[in-house]
């Protein structure tokens, strides 16, 4: 499994940057890579379950995911239930009247579609993924 850590501080209270990304549906506004969000249930874990189209070293990849835990405005968890072996942890910090957000990702990268030699690419453009989303995120958020 890959493995990201990113975290950034944004000038927006907790409150908002969790409303915020609690929605699926705002994801496709901040993430380059995710094309759609669809299918959105409320999930008994608090948060959302939904579908996902995604697009990853020019292939696309649909899948779903549910979330398994989430504490208001603190932290959120989301695992793929298909599609992209991942799980996703967004923690959420107040920080001088601000967010600290720290992202964790881990990641199966799918090998047998793309090749052992192409997972080191894939890694990294994933890295840059993260660092763009959480940019596009500040952007947003201190509007």
């Amino acid at each position: 499994m890959a493995k990201i850590t990113r975290s950034i501080t944004i000038n927006a209270p907790v409150e908002k940057v969790y409303d915020f990304m609690r929605e699926p549906t705002n994801l496709p506004e901040i993430w380059p890579s995710m094309i759609e969000v669809k299918d959105v249930q409320p999930s008994p874990a608090g948060g959302y379950n939904f579908g996902w189209v995604y697009k990853m070293a020019g292939m696309r990849f649909e899948g779903a995911s549910e979330t398994t835990e989430t504490i208001a405005n603190q932290r959120v968890v989301t695992k793929s239930t298909k599609g992209i072996e991942s799980t996703f942890v967004w923690l959420y910090e107040s920080a001088d009247g601000g967010t600290k957000l720290t992202l964790e990702v881990e990641y199966k990268v799918p090998i047998p579609l793309l090749g052992k030699l192409a997972e080191a690419f894939i890694v990294k453009q994933n890295e840059h993924e993260a660092d763009v989303m959480l940019a596009n995120l500040k952007a947003r958020m201190e509007v």
